[in-house]
Parts: C-alpha cells; structure tokens; sequence
C-alpha cells in the first residue's frame, strides 16, 4: 500500500495564519487545498513534507470570482466547478468554461482549486494554459505585502513557481478588453486526463482586423508557454484560414515536445498545429456571435 510519510498536520484558520506557519516552518511545510496532485505525489514519497497546512477553511476568503470593469479578480480557492458554473466567466472568458469541461471529473472539479493548479506548475497543466493565453498576472503574498507577477514569470520550471516558501499564491487578475473572446482545444487519451497537447486563443478585433491575439499550449516543453511569434503574425490581419493556417505552422515550430507514452514528438507539434487553427477559428467565429 503506498502511504505517505509520517507528518505534522494544521489546519489554518486564515491567510495571515498560513502565511505565518509557512514563514515559520519553511521549506518543509506544504499548502493542502484540493489534493488532487500532492497526496499522490506524497504517497509515491515523490513529495515528503514534514508539515501538512489544510488552507480548505479558507475558502470563504479566497473562494470567489469578481467581475470588474478593467479585470476579472479570481480567489485562488476557487474551485473549478465554481469556474465551471459561472456563466458571468463564461461571458467574458468561454476559454475557462471550455477547458474545465475537460478537466478530471465532477470529484476533483468538486474540490480542485485553481490556485492549486498553478502551483502545480504541470507542463499539462490546463488552467496554466488558460491563465497565459488570457495574460493573466498572479497576486502572491507574504508576511511583508503582496506583489504580482506575470503567468511567464510565474512558472520557473516544471513543477516551480515563483512563490517563495513563506508566500501564498492568494488571487489571479485577468484584464478585460473589449471586442475580443477565447477557445480553448484539447487532445487526450481518456476522459478527463492530461493533456496529450492542449491550445488556448484569445483574440481581439477592431473593425474587423485582428488588432492582438495570443496562444498559449500546454504539454509541450518544460512549461506551458506564450507564443509571441503567433501573436506578432495576427496582428492587423484579417481573420481567414489562411492566417490560421501560419499561426498553426508557428506554434508547431515553436513547442519543444518530447516522445513519451502519450505520443511522439511528431505528433504532439502536429496536434499544436492542428489544435491551435480550431482555438483561434472558434475565438474568432464567437466574436462574431457575440459570446
């Protein structure tokens, strides 16, 4: 039976009472909110905390979606049914609803949280995708205040973020822009798993020209990933087949996949292509339907 290693375990009552115990227990305290990527890892001894924090009782404070005039702001408790369900996200962002239709089932979705999911830093990450395809920026907070960081500057690495030991990833902005929506496409081997390749678009229009746009892939390198080279090709273009056509060229060029149990490498720039033509070709066709 896999069990994880003996632990010390806390529930926090607070974020101010989290972020002391991390500020006093260090690197060898964990932040527990749904579970769903560390209690394996910690059964598999790939993670061994010492200390267990349970932030679920936060959930109250950090447990929300606020729609405002220049940005949407989403707790970091958020779970994912609660970005499945809402539809006033749905409106401004259908990339967050299209992505959490795919992600896990109704168990996870029911207690999965969104901040846990960036933290997570997966390369097949989903929501990691969304939140850089849409250029959302991550509040993260300590003992001495908040700073806030880009999704690029977020992610260090596989399974690194840029939240120090004694921080807490508390809330994730998303700005709103006129004019514009978003898709977001997925290849997977079963129901709810990781992502072979997964392709996130946004795109913005004035007076029919694509004024920005922006793609962001997951499960292809060391990260999920921008890429700038798309975006600079749309820019002042029409929308057409044809310009998809280049930015799927351009994101298949610009991945680094590897060949493993989910395919080749080969394929997986294949299905960048392919996945990133749909996102944009959906992003662009819902603009014109008007959501």
């Amino acid at each position: 039976m896999q069990v994880p290693a003996p632990l010390e375990y806390e529930r926090a009552t607070s974020v101010d009472h989290a972020i002391g115990l991390l500020e006093r227990l260090g690197s060898s305290a964990r932040l527990l909110a749904g579970g769903h990527s560390l209690l394996p890892m910690m059964k598999l001894r790939l993670a061994n905390p010492e200390y267990l924090i349970d932030i679920n009782d936060l959930h109250g404070e950090l447990g929300y979606i606020r729609m405002e005039p220049a940005q949407t702001r989403i707790g970091a408790m958020t779970r994912h049914r609660e970005l499945l369900e809402s539809d006033a996200l749905a409106r401004a962002f259908p990339i967050f609803r299209d992505a959490e239709r795919v992600i896990a089932d109704p168990i996870v979705r029911n207690r999965g949280t969104l901040g846990g999911s960036l933290c997570q830093a997966d390369p097949s990450e989903d929501l990691s995708a969304v939140c850089t395809t849409l250029g959302a920026s991550c509040v993260i907070r300590g003992r001495t205040g908040e700073r806030v960081v880009t999704m690029e500057e977020f992610h260090r690495g596989p399974y690194e973020t840029a939240v120090a030991d004694d921080e807490m990833l508390i809330e994730i902005r998303v700005p709103a822009r006129p004019n514009g929506s978003s898709a977001y496409e997925k290849v997977e081997r079963r129901a709810g798993d990781w992502a072979i390749v997964s392709a996130g678009a946004a795109v913005w229009l004035t007076e029919g020209v694509i004024s920005d746009a922006r793609v962001g892939l997951a499960a292809v390198g060391p990260n999920t990933t921008g890429l700038p080279a798309v975006s600079e090709a749309l820019r002042g273009r029409p929308p057409s087949e044809e310009l998809y056509e280049r930015a799927g060229a351009l994101a298949a060029e610009s991945c680094s996949p590897v060949t493993d149990m989910r395919g080749s490498a080969d394929y997986k720039r294949h299905l960048a292509k392919e996945l990133t033509r749909r996102a944009l070709r959906r992003s662009v066709a819902r603009i014109s339907e008007g959501g």
